[in-house]
Parts: structure tokens; sequence; C-alpha cells
């Protein structure tokens, strides 16, 4: 395999197909040394089973695991943090892999419980998860999906599950796209499996799935996310961090030399275009917020729009670390605590969110009769 092509395979056998697919991609040549410490990096961003369109499926990450141990490979671990605001143990029951960790005898670490030491980054200073320099190759298996911040993640914003906590705010603040591309500056990617079953298109936690049945594979992650961006009807523009990776040396966004192999026709799926963010965030009022609240906040406003309560909002919603100390009308999560009105929590959850700014309206409407 070279790092200019990306294979596409569709089925539903999950586990089957992605060994077959790591067949035909001869991983097994990639890996030099079968005593290597081999690393699999899933996206088990919050405690929700594949189906809703957030978290790597369980079974390909199986299918993974069956292919290199069949291959002589024994140093596997499987390695995540979910998001602020999420327990990685909790993702770690409800998603599946406890079970696979036992079935196939892998260890599962948890970087929520790892600490940070400090990595240059391609010029940046970040803190890294200190086992992350435990892995001699590592695999990423991200869900191809929305985001409501930086419209897709895919390949490059996965590795934010290898830093501390801590080190995921001060992303925030310091605008996500920069940190995220330095950050690929400073973890190598060996070989991306795309998790690209039922992703939900919007939305980062899920929610609304879009059944796509298909596993891809690569080597480079710029080149991934940029093929990302093409079918779900963006630029590479429209998601900085992916040219600034490129300027950095991660990889390339050069589609057109690119080699889109699709081991069926079946496997030619359009995405359909979805937008549904777009329209809720106008009622926002973000300044560094990180992703688990604002994640919480957007499906909350779309519950309020399939009530037909969105429309009645008098004033925007406040959000992120920025509104710190400050005061306001409308405000979501901690830092927005001395805002007039406030649901806290950091993060409150959509269902909290939703609830308060039902109040808040209902109290609202109240107040002009």
């Amino acid at each position: 395999m070279n790092k200019n092509e990306i294979y596409i395979k569709t089925g539903t056998q999950y586990k089957e197909m992605t060994k077959a697919l790591l067949t035909q991609c001869n991983l097994a040549a990639q890996i030099s040394d079968t005593d290597m410490q081999i690393g699999i990096k899933p996206n088990l961003v919050s405690p929700s089973e594949a189906s809703w369109g957030a978290t790597t499926h369980p079974e390909i990450v199986a299918g993974i695991i069956e292919y290199l141990q069949e291959n002589g490979y024994r140093k596997i671990a499987v390695l995540e943090g979910s998001w602020v605001g999420d327990k990685t143990t909790e993702a770690y029951e409800v998603c599946g892999y406890r079970e696979l960790s036992e079935r196939y005898q892998v260890p599962f670490w948890d970087m929520q419980k790892d600490k940070g030491i400090e990595r240059d980054c391609g010029g940046v200073k970040l803190n890294i998860c200190e086992r992350v320099a435990n892995v001699d190759f590592l695999i990423n298996v991200p869900v191809l999906k929305g985001h409501c911040q930086t419209k897709i993640t895919c390949a490059l914003k996965n590795m934010k599950g290898l830093i501390p906590n801590t080190e995921k705010r001060r992303f925030h603040a310091m605008g996500l796209h920069n940190p995220i591309a330095h950050l690929n500056a400073g973890i190598h990617q060996d070989f991306v499996v795309v998790d690209n079953i039922c992703g939900d298109l919007d939305f980062e936690d899920g929610g609304n799935p879009v059944v796509m049945n298909r596993v891809w594979a690569g080597m480079d992650p710029v080149l991934i996310d940029s093929y990302v961006c093409q079918i779900m009807h963006y630029t590479t523009k429209d998601v900085p961090y992916i040219e600034l990776a490129e300027q950095l040396g991660v990889g390339s966004t050069d589609l057109e030399n690119a080699h889109i192999v699709f081991c069926e026709e079946t496997a030619r799926k359009e995405l359909p275009k979805s937008r549904k963010v777009v329209e809720l965030q106008d009622a926002v009022e973000e300044v560094e917020s990180c992703s688990a609240c604002y994640g919480y906040l957007i499906p909350a406003l779309e519950m309020l729009k399939n009530d037909g309560l969105f429309e009645k909002l008098d004033t925007k919603i406040c959000i992120g670390q920025g509104y710190r100390g400050k005061t306001g009308k409308l405000g979501v999560g901690a830092c927005t605590c001395k805002f007039e009105h406030n649901v806290n929590g950091c993060p409150p959850t959509e269902n909290q969110i939703y609830d308060f700014l039902k109040q808040y309206i209902s109290d609202m409407e109240s107040a002009k009769k």
C-alpha cells in the first residue's frame, strides 16, 4: 500500500470485512517486528453504542486485533481518553470494549488516568499522555462524522484522545485548529482504519446516524481528512487544521494524485449533505468552549427546534471559557455561572440544557402576559 492510496470496503460483517481490508492492504508488511508494541486508538468520545453514530464499532477493532494476532503480533493495546465531562471507564463498558479486551486478552489503557509529558510538536509544546511514548506502531481508528465546531472529525482530530483533560481544555483556548495540527506533528499515525459505518454527519456525540456500512484504510491522515471534506461537501479551507497539518509535514492534501480504491462497486456511495448545525449555531455566542459543552448544547437546541420553541429564544446563548468571571443574560456551563440565567455543570448534559432552556422560554412567555 502507498501513502497516496485509500481503500474503501463495504459490507455488514464488520469484523470480517476489516480483516479482509487489512489483508488487501498487507498491513503486516508495514510492521517490521512482531515484538513491536502496537497501539489501537478508537474514538470513544462518550458512553454511547456505535449505532448512535459517535463511537468506533468494536467489531472493527476486533477485526484489527484478530488480523494482528493471526500474523504473530502479541503486544497489542487499545488506548483512548473520552472527552471532558465523560469518563473513559463508562465508555469502555457501554461501547463494548471491556468484552473486547477480555475476549482477546488485550489491555485497555485509559488515557484519562495517564499523566501528561511535554513534547515538542512541530515547534509548539504540548502535553501528551505518557504511555503514548510506549507505542511503536499506532493504528488510528476514528469515526467519520461531523463536528459542531470543526465541521468534520476523522483521522487528525481523533488524536485529541491521547492528551490529558487539562490539555483538551487548553486546546479550545488556543483555537482548536492550530493545536490539532501541531499535535499530529508530535504523534505519528502509522496506519488509519476509518469507521464509516454510521457516523453522525452533524454531531460529534451522535444521535443522527447515517448508515454507510463502509470501512476505509490508509496511511496518510491528512489525505484521509481531505477526502472526508470532499465527500462531506466541504473544502480543506473550511477545516483549517488539515492544511496546517500539511504545512507541518504530517501528510498531503493532494487528492488529484490520490488513488481511491473501491473494493466493491457498491462502496461508491455518496454522503448526503447535512447542515443542521449551521442554523442552530446562529443562536450561540461561543468563546473557547470545550467540545463536550458545545457538543451537548447543539443537540439540545435541535430538541427545542423540534418542539417549536427554538424560534422563541429572545437572546443569544453564551458558552465557553472566554466568559469566566463575566456577566450576561443567558449562559450554559460553569464558565457562565455569573450570568442572570445559567445552567451549571462542566459540562451540563443535553437533557439538562434542554430542560433549562425550555423553562427559560416558558418563564419568558409568562412574563409577557
